[in-house]
C-alpha cells in the first residue's frame, strides 16, 4: 500500500521548513569539517546566521509582506459577494480542557474574523476543513464556534476536504450548486495568494478577506531580537 501523500508532504514540511532545514544544513558542515573545513565552516556558520535572521520579526515581517500585500476588508467591497468562505487552518485533538477536538490558533483566528465579516455583511457562511489526522473535522467545529460562541449560522460545511485545493473544489461545487459565483475568502494572509489561486482554478471569484496582516509599524529594537515568534511567523 502506497504511503498518504498527506503524511508525506508532512514529513517534508518538517525535514525542510526553519528550523529543522537549517539546522540540518548546519549538521552537514559540521559533519564534513575534517575533509573539507572551508566548505563545512561556511555551511554550518550560514545556516545559523539564517536561522538567526529568520528569528527576527523584522525578517518575518518583511517576509510576510512580500508574499501577500492584500490590505483588510473592507465592507463595501462584500456588496458584490454571495457567500463568505472561511477556511480550516487545523486542530487540537484531544484538548484536555475541552474535553476532546477543538479549533486549533490558526482556525480560530479566522472563525474569530470570519464573524466579524459576517456581522458586516449579512452573507451567507461556509466553513471548510475535513479531518487531516483524524478525529473531529475542522467545518464541524469551525461550526459549533461560529453558532454557539460568536452567534453566526453557518449555511454550509465542507468537511471532506484535507488540503486547500480540496477546499476550493469541494466548496466550489457546492457554492456554484447554490448559485453562488463570487465570495469573500477568509484565511491569513500568508495563504491567501495560493486559496485566491485554487479558488479561481475552481471558477469562483474571490474578495480577499486576511486575517494576520503584519503591522505597518516596526518596534524597534524588539523587532531586531531574535524570537519563537519572529520563526515562527518565517516558518509560514
Amino acid at each position: 500500500m502506497l504511503p498518504d501523500p498527506i503524511w508525506i508532504k508532512a514529513v517534508l514540511k518538517a525535514l525542510v521548513l526553519p528550523p529543522t532545514g537549517l539546522l540540518l544544513v548546519a549538521a552537514i558542515g559540521v559533519g564534513i569539517l575534517g575533509r573539507w573545513p572551508r566548505v563545512g565552516r561556511a555551511l554550518a556558520g550560514s545556516a545559523i546566521l539564517l536561522l538567526l535572521a529568520l528569528s527576527t520579526p523584522v525578517v518575518a515581517t518583511l517576509l510576510l509582506r512580500a508574499l501577500d500585500s492584500s490590505s483588510a476588508f473592507d465592507p463595501e467591497q462584500g456588496k458584490s459577494a454571495q457567500a463568505i468562505v472561511i477556511l480550516g487552518g487545523g486542530t487540537r485533538r484531544n484538548a484536555p480542557e475541552y474535553d476532546g477536538d477543538t479549533l486549533g490558533r490558526l482556525t480560530l483566528e479566522r472563525v474569530r474574523y470570519g464573524a466579524r465579516v459576517a456581522k458586516l455583511t449579512g452573507l451567507p457562511v461556509l466553513v471548510a476543513g475535513g479531518s487531516v489526522y483524524g478525529g473531529a473535522t475542522e467545518a464541524s467545529l469551525m461550526r459549533e464556534a461560529l453558532e454557539i460562541e460568536y452567534g453566526v449560522r453557518v449555511q454550509w460545511a465542507e468537511d471532506r476536504s484535507r488540503t486547500t485545493h480540496e477546499n476550493a473544489v469541494n466548496a466550489g461545487g457546492i457554492l456554484r450548486s447554490a448559485g453562488v459565483g463570487r465570495i469573500v475568502l477568509v484565511a491569513h494572509g500568508f495563504d491567501m495568494p495560493r486559496a485566491r489561486g485554487e479558488f479561481a482554478a475552481a471558477g469562483i471569484e474571490t474578495i480577499p478577506a486576511p486575517t494576520g496582516i503584519p503591522g505597518r509599524e516596526l518596534d524597534l529594537p524588539l523587532d531586531l531580537l531574535p524570537g519563537i515568534g519572529g520563526l515562527q511567523a518565517s516558518y509560514y
